[in-house]
């Protein structure tokens, strides 16, 4: 695992029972453990959205359509 830094994040009573709540319920061992899921699928999110739009911006290629897929298929079963 790598190094890790410490810190500390302050919420309202009301964010705490959430955290708390979560913990228990999803199986989480720490509030560390359930911040760092956050952080990772906002991050993860993000990497989507970024990939997404980069594809958007491309110029569109050949159409999908059955013949691509038979294609496809055709492909695979060669190996």
């Amino acid at each position: 695992m790598p190094p890790m830094s410490t810190m500390n994040i302050s919420l309202p009573d009301t964010l705490k029972t959430f955290v708390d709540e979560q913990i228990s319920q999803r199986g989480y061992g720490t509030s560390s453990e359930y911040v760092r899921a956050l952080i990772r699928k906002d991050r993860d999110g993000q990497q989507l959205r970024g990939l997404l739009l980069a594809g958007g911006a491309c110029a569109p290629a050949a159409a999908v359509d059955a013949g691509y897929f038979d294609a496809l298929r055709a492909r695979v079963r060669k190996g």
